[in-house]
């Protein structure tokens, strides 16, 4: 039946039209996980949590936590068999290739492994999963339906957006976020089958989860130009909070990825760190959504006061400002620490989280100190999220209406707009990447809408390096090498020693004026010939800088050593440039 489906499909549809169909499905199908996943969270963490009380600790904080990330790390084990987390950086990874081919566990293993992290207390968000869910489904569907690899891509995009338009109910959400994060090249042929799958997307889960915005939002006091200045300095202060955040993460990771052998020593670690931090500090427990909520429906002090419960600090109102400043310090290693132990989950929530606590930690602290004009907190809590998501992501358009749709705020276009701008200003300062794609920089894998430098990153030395080159001794003499010569059909001889090691080369353009003196034969030796290599290449040396060393040295040749200088091999400047342009080509095929 499916076979008869796509052989019709095939015959009688173009392929717009396939794709949007396709799209259509991808909307549905990511609907029905976000709202799989959203239950499935909800479901294990009122069986957890819903005898806890509020006005006393609870030390089953120091338990759950753990055991979720236990269960995670097992199902990944024996069940996955893969690698799944960091989820958008790896459907960035598979956009920008132009490959795009995501593994058909991918549709379902992250909303399991996910919904056992989140549910049992881990501090990360459902998103990264569930846009890794959207993306495998319209990879595997478009594979499914012999797509190009062009079209693939936007089905990818379609299934990424999609998922954040249901997960969030922010269709214009899930459209910029492709185009700003995901980097999508937007066409007429790519925007409408990415509309169609985040407006599918968003209508099913309103038919699924009812009306209501995520978040409960009302807007007691207008914007007026009166706020401007601190406006401008919250966006300010949102760009360091986004540096801290981007620092913080990759510090914590790179100390739980030297554990990676250890899988039980970064459980741990990471499992024992973050149970501390949530029986703490309770508002880390999971996603952090119930302490959000609260900010931003709050008008007293009282209403504030209860983003303490079942903490240490409840009953002390005197200490909110300073359990609100803890909360933002230590998210982020909440977060790596759930990640860094073997749970799964996503930045994208955190991001959200730290930056409505500090939008509400400045505007209180303003308002405490008196420092000018009144700031409603509720306010400065939705634009401190736009501001610290645009930041850490550097997609202020996903950031301004991400915001205004889950809340409904967008009585506040404007100053959401001021503060997500100047964030990402002063991010880009110190960080020009987004914590994307700052994990792909860190493995030599970026991609970026520049051609060239693409390119470069996807080139490696095993499609350029001539490992097939005839080596000479030093002490031969010139008659000999001029045999060796004649069955050669490389211009460069490299002279290595008896150990193997790089001492210089013949260049054949450079002697050949004596080549053919048989009285010179016996008199020069290649020592006396050779010459110095221009520059050393090194093994998995970047093309970029390979690219470099050629136009600096501008040698027709350079040798491939390794650290001990044994030579390995020789890359040519017209191999290079001919697997260039040959990729130059088929990246910018449509």
């Amino acid at each position: 039946m499916l076979e008869r489906l796509i052989v019709w499909s095939g015959r009688h549809l173009t392929n717009r039209q396939a794709t949007s169909i396709i799209a259509l499905l991808i909307g549905v199908l990511a609907s029905l996980a976000a709202f799989s996943l959203h239950k499935l969270i909800a479901l294990i963490q009122n069986l957890l949590t819903n005898d806890f009380v509020a006005d006393s600790f609870n030390w089953l904080y120091l338990v759950f936590p753990v055991v979720g990330i236990w269960l995670t790390m097992l199902f990944i084990r024996y069940v996955v068999r893969d690698n799944i987390s960091h989820g958008i950086t790896r459907v960035l990874y598979a956009i920008s290739t132009k490959q795009s081919k995501l593994k058909a566990h991918n549709c379902w293993t992250s909303l399991v492994a996910s919904a056992l992290t989140i549910g049992f207390g881990g501090s990360v968000g459902a998103e990264a999963p569930i846009v890794l869910t959207g993306s495998a489904i319209g990879s595997n569907l478009g594979r499914l339906f012999h797509m190009s690899n062009r079209q693939l891509m936007v089905l990818v995009g379609c299934g990424a957006a999609a998922a954040v338009a249901a997960i969030y109910k922010a269709p214009i959400a899930g459209l910029v976020f492709t185009l700003e994060v995901l980097m999508i090249d937007m066409n007429m042929a790519s925007i409408v089958p990415i509309l169609i799958a985040t407006i599918t997307a968003d209508v099913v889960s309103y038919i699924l989860a009812g009306n209501a915005t995520m978040f409960t939002f009302q807007l007691d006091n207008a914007w007026s130009v009166e706020r401007v200045p601190a406006t401008i300095l919250l966006g300010v202060f949102c760009g360091f909070v986004s540096l801290y955040f981007m620092r913080g993460m990759t510090w914590c990771e790179s100390v739980y990825a030297k554990q990676k052998d250890h899988p039980y020593k970064k459980l741990l670690l990471g499992g024992v760190l973050l149970s501390v931090l949530i029986f703490f500090f309770p508002s880390l427990y999971g996603e952090g959504w119930n302490g959000l909520g609260i900010l931003l429906s709050g008008k007293t002090q009282a209403d504030w006061n209860q983003v303490m419960d079942g903490s240490l600090f409840y009953g002390h109102s005197e200490l909110l400002i300073a359990y609100i400043g803890f909360v933002i310090l230590t998210k982020i290693v909440a977060t790596a620490s759930t990640n860094g132990a073997g749970g799964c989950g996503g930045t994208f929530a955190p991001s959200l989280f730290v930056g409505g606590f500090a939008g509400f930690f400045f505007s209180r602290l303003w308002n405490m100190e008196m420092l000018g004009t009144y700031l409603p907190e509720k306010n400065f809590v939705l634009l401190g999220m736009a501001g610290v998501m645009a930041g850490v992501m550097h997609a202020p358009l996903t950031g301004i209406f991400l915001i205004a749709e889950i809340t409904g705020g967008y009585q506040l276009f404007v100053p959401l707009l001021i503060v997500a701008v100047v964030s990402v200003m002063v991010i880009s300062i110190f960080e020009p990447h987004s914590i994307y794609a700052m994990r792909l920089a860190r493995e030599g894998k970026l991609l970026t809408h520049h051609t060239d430098k693409s390119i470069l990153t996807l080139m490696n030395m095993d499609l350029v390096i001539e490992k097939n080159v005839t080596k000479v001794k030093p002490d031969i003499r010139l008659g000999k090498l001029v045999n060796v010569l004649s069955n050669s059909d490389f211009n460069y001889l490299p002279v290595v020693d008896d150990d193997g090691h790089l001492l210089g080369e013949i260049d054949i353009l450079k002697i050949r004026h004596i080549v053919f003196r048989t009285e010179l034969y016996q008199r020069y030796t290649v020592a006396q010939l050779m010459t110095p290599v221009p520059a050393f290449l090194y093994n998995n040396e970047p093309m970029e800088k390979v690219m470099k060393k050629f136009d600096h040295t501008n040698a027709e040749a350079l040798p491939v050593v390794d650290i001990n200088n044994h030579l390995i091999g020789y890359i040519s400047r017209l191999r290079l440039y001919s697997v260039y342009r040959k990729m130059v080509a088929d990246y910018s095929a449509e």
